[in-house]
């Protein structure tokens, strides 16, 4: 094809592309708006007249939550207040300006907390050991305070499907606890409910939104250079499994809403020792001799050898 050929084509075809583009970013737009709305409905995470805190860490994950939020805003039925709020932990080189900067952009309220923690942290961890337990600790302390100082009824963290599933197999793995992220709780000190608006939506979707956005993403040179953190491990297999078989880690999702108690080991959450045959049929009755209900394997790729194990 001559130069002129292809300009001409790239021309007819860049109109085209851009319409698929638009299409699909504004259905990105709709689902994380829709998953949001469905985790803030279904755990009845804001109410009406609540002021809320969304905390900014300037990553993708608290600059989408907080445009979500934003939009929900807009079109809820009920009113709700936003504040932003960033914890300054004075980190070398953290460009201080670009979180002011784009809140004064978006217009919503918002504050900054000064709070040296970075110091503290390098002052008593050992060079080499993990930073982000203490780290984790002083700042829900001082966002906490902060909370309770702007009379905010709800703090809203940017956690995603993603953290909570690396959460509970990291509790799995090192913890000995089957254990996840609640997309509501209540806080350490009983004063506070902290909400995850984003408990539904995949890391997958924020990254493409925060790209689409252009997010002025401001990276933690305090934890994130720590690569060889169990949670950067959990999240690699996560991702693995992804890939290699799709479908795979919404269904452990799903497993997250669908605990049969009596179907695990824990005493406190079913009376085993109490269990009798009562003569009635239960459908939540033993299933163990039942066949296995689960679909079957995706046939391999061409050229895949499977291998039939005992």
């Amino acid at each position: 094809m001559s130069t002129v050929a292809r300009t001409e084509a790239e021309t007819i075809a860049s109109p085209r592309s851009a319409v698929k583009i638009g299409h699909e970013t504004h259905k990105l737009e709709k689902r994380l708006c829709r998953e949001a709305g469905r985790a803030i409905t279904t755990f009845r995470m804001i109410e009406e007249g609540d002021k809320v805190m969304v905390c900014m860490s300037g990553g993708k994950d608290s600059y989408t939550l907080l445009d979500v939020l934003l939009r929900l805003q807009a079109r809820a039925p009920i009113r709700f207040e936003l504040v932003a709020v960033n914890l300054d932990q004075k980190q070398p080189g953290f460009p201080a300006h670009v979180l002011p900067e784009y809140l004064a952009r978006t217009g919503v309220r918002f504050h900054i907390e000064n709070e040296d923690t970075y110091g503290i942290v390098k002052r008593l961890i050992p060079e080499g050991k993990t930073t982000c337990s203490l780290c984790s600790r002083l700042r829900r302390g001082i966002l906490y305070r902060v909370a309770g100082e702007l009379g905010c009824s709800k703090i809203a963290l940017g956690h995603h499907r993603d953290d909570i599933l690396q959460t509970l197999l990291l509790n799995m793995f090192f913890g000995g606890k089957l254990k996840s992220m609640p997309p509501k709780l209540v806080s350490d000190d009983g004063r506070h409910v902290v909400i995850r608006p984003l408990a539904y939506v995949a890391e997958k979707d924020i990254a493409r939104w925060a790209t689409h956005r252009a997010f002025p993403i401001i990276p933690c040179n305090l934890c994130g250079s720590q690569e060889n953190l169990q949670r950067k491990q959990v999240g690699d297999l996560l991702r693995d499994w992804e890939a290699r078989f799709p479908g795979r880690v919404p269904n452990m999702f799903n497993a997250l809403q669908n605990v049969v108690a009596s179907h695990l080991l824990d005493g406190r959450l079913y009376d085993f020792e109490n269990a009798q045959a009562t003569g009635v049929a239960s459908a939540d009755g033993d299933r163990a001799f039942d066949p296995d209900t689960f679909p079957a394997p995706a046939p391999a790729l061409p050229g895949m050898q499977v291998v039939q194990r005992p």
